[in-house]
């Protein structure tokens, strides 16, 4: 069981079982063999049935589409028009940071936003709205919460899960603590626990909106613990951090940029853990990495925006930028000093590393501090100059837009209109949204996150907005754990499953939870594919950086995997002696159903085919599946030999595949 070798191998079986067919004008499907996938060592293929390989060309129709959706005509001339839903009052205003985690959800209505409809709640009648709107809310609905939710009430839907508790990542790595047999080195599974937990929460905790919105949260403020190093040897530091953006996910973000700064884990991803003051006679000069990936990524961005989020333009016609690199020295004097707690590290450095760093003053520059047009006075000690510099920052007229246009396009859409961009814009500035059904979400302090998340889903472009502006790339760990969520796997043991050990290979998922390759998430906000045509209208498509030829290959493979595992698919002897050699102690009991989908609902369909993908179009792609599309996954079922034995299961699989591995899922509109 080599864990890092995680690509799925195909292996020639014999019996030639389908012919070539095309799968639709845009898809090609072809079998020259009958293969089947092979899972890494623990796994016997055994009795995996024999599968199609999809060699997918998905990748040039995204090329040509990027995320305009399966009816968008992009061969058109004309160039996107924007959709104007409303007027922007987007004046700044200095109100009081807020101190405390949770937002306040009130009866009654707020004039904060005339765009926004106060009078008419929004009831979905028909399921594949709600289904639409859990894939922007959610890690993937389920069934049985999109019956739930049909008839009833969305806005009651958010504020029932603002009141969620919180599932949190460090009670994972003491369960994975306890299973260690060595006192004296970590255990694979403590090691892993981070990503264990995530996948755990995403797939099975309660409080969907929250973990939906940490997720987007960790990829604005990206640490990562996939460099071999600290982060990876001391997991509690990332799952603390993890914790701390699952906290205050609903609460102020000048909390989290308080929370993030005194954390562990980015004093040492960024450097600045133990930064010391300048020294004119050795010549050394504060730690800078802090600084200006605090300005350019977290907070502000590298040019002056407008509330909209349109680039303000100097009398020439020219972007603004919006800091000099002495701005960065300047804000790099305001975090030396900072470090581990000394008290705490002496009883462990797991702990440390899950305790809020401590400032030292004789490591803290006590000069005077400029930067952003702000002076901190010579002589300030090292927590209020923090404390002045991240207040000037967070007032700062950029974070609206800039936070607000991240958390639209982690959810909803790559190409907001500057009208939506400034709605929510609005509505984290003055810390307060109301909701269709007139109940208000906030605290009506600046930076209120509850009430930022709900301008980006109950925004009228969120809900209703068509043509090639709308919709994303779907993130690749997002469509993982939608599968997961829609065939409703009960047994969500990642520890059994290699290949969820590390997806971030290209020949994976090609993404990891927080194992970024670098502080700049896995793709950029801002990314054009370069050479398309999406790139000809100006359309961004941050996910399609880390689209390429492996890739889409290394996605088909790992999906195909899970969509057809069972519960013969683990070999229990292998498993015990790999987890034996590290250290581990587990019940292995269930591990042979770990990750199986048992597909019951849609057995049960499987006489009727046209319901079958009915059911998987309102699960999958909440009813957009193209008539082209769909034809083509029915005639190619109807193409497959009759199978007494699985009952039509494989049918079921072959139909899910097809689906997932389709521009109509790739695309989430």
């Amino acid at each position: 069981m080599n864990r890092n070798n995680n690509s799925i191998i195909f292996k020639t079986t014999t019996g030639q079982k389908f012919s070539n067919f095309m799968l639709s004008p845009c898809l090609s499907f072809r079998a020259s063999e009958n293969v089947e996938p092979l899972p890494p060592s623990a796994m016997s293929a055994s009795s995996i049935k024999h599968i199609l390989y999809p060699f997918i060309i998905f990748t040039f129709l995204i090329l040509l589409t990027a995320c305009g959706g399966g009816d968008s005509d992009l061969d058109s001339n004309e160039e996107p028009v924007p959709v104007s839903t409303g007027d922007s009052a987007v004046n700044e205003a200095e109100d009081e940071n807020s101190t405390s985690d949770e937002s306040t959800i009130n009866e009654g209505s707020t004039e904060a936003d005339e765009s926004q409809n106060t009078s008419t709640d929004i009831i979905y009648t028909e399921a594949d709205d709600v289904a639409r709107f859990l894939t922007q809310a959610t890690f993937g609905p389920r069934l049985n919460e999109i019956n739930a939710l049909t008839n009833k009430s969305i806005s009651q839907w958010f504020t029932e899960q603002i009141a969620k508790e919180p599932s949190y990542l460090l009670p994972v790595f003491s369960e994975m603590s306890k299973t260690s047999t060595s006192d004296e080195e970590l255990s694979f599974l403590e090691i892993e626990s981070t990503t264990i937990g995530f996948w755990r929460n995403a797939i099975t905790g309660q409080d969907q909106l929250r973990q939906r919105m940490a997720f987007a949260l960790s990829e604005l403020l990206v640490v990562s613990n996939g460099g071999g190093e600290e982060l990876t040897d001391v997991p509690s530091a990332v799952a603390y951090f993890q914790d701390l953006l699952i906290e205050h996910a609903f609460g102020n973000y000048r909390d989290i940029l308080e929370a993030v700064t005194y954390s562990p884990a980015m004093g040492y991803y960024l450097t600045y853990q133990g930064s010391e003051k300048g020294d004119p006679v050795t010549g050394r000069m504060p730690d800078e990495n802090y600084a200006r990936e605090l300005l350019q990524l977290f907070t502000i961005g590298v040019v002056e925006l407008n509330m909209d989020g349109t680039p303000k333009l100097d009398t020439n016609g020219n972007v603004i930028e919006t800091y000099d690199n002495k701005d960065i020295t300047g804000l790099a004097k305001v975090f030396t000093g900072m470090n581990l707690n000394e008290i705490v590290i002496e009883e462990s450095v797991f702990t440390a590393y899950a305790t809020p760093m401590v400032t030292f003053e004789e490591s803290h520059s006590l000069k005077e501090k400029n930067f952003l047009n702000f002076t901190i006075a010579a002589g300030t000690s090292a927590d209020a100059s923090i404390s002045q510099a991240l207040d000037h920052i967070f007032f700062h007229p950029n974070i609206a837009p800039f936070v607000s246009s991240h958390i639209i396009q982690r959810l909803v859409m790559s190409n907001p209109s500057p009208e939506y961009v400034g709605r929510v814009a609005n509505a984290f500035t003055l810390g307060e949204f109301t909701l269709p059904n007139g109940k208000k979400v906030g605290k009506s302090k600046r930076g209120d996150l509850a009430a930022t998340l709900a301008a980006v889903l109950f925004d009228t472009e969120a809900r209703n907005i068509q043509g090639i502006t709308a919709g994303k790339i779907r993130e690749p760990i997002l469509r993982f754990t939608h599968w997961a969520r829609a065939f409703n796997i009960e047994a969500v043991t990642p520890e059994f499953q290699e290949l969820l050990w590390d997806t971030g290979s290209s020949s994976s998922l090609g993404q990891h939870p927080y194992r970024s390759p670098s502080v700049f998430n896995f793709f950029r906000p801002g990314y054009i594919a370069p050479g398309t045509l999406s790139a000809k209208h100006g359309l961004k498509a941050p996910e399609f950086q880390i689209v390429n030829a492996s890739s889409v290959a290394g996605y088909t493979n790992f999906i195909t995997y899970f969509i057809l595992l069972d519960g013969n698919s683990v070999d229990l002897a292998d498993v015990q002696s790999f987890f034996s050699d590290e250290g581990v102690s587990l019940d292995f009991t269930n591990a042979p159903q770990s990750f199986v989908a048992k597909y019951e609902v849609e057995l049960g369909l499987i006489n009727n085919q046209e319901k079958l993908i009915d059911h998987l179009d309102l699960l999958l792609t909440y009813g957009t599946l193209s008539k082209q599309t769909r034809s083509y996954i029915l005639s190619t079922l109807n193409k497959l030999p009759e199978d007494s034995q699985d009952n039509g299961l494989y049918k079921i699989q072959l139909a899910v595949l097809l689906i997932m591995t389709s521009p109509d899922y790739l695309i989430q509109q």
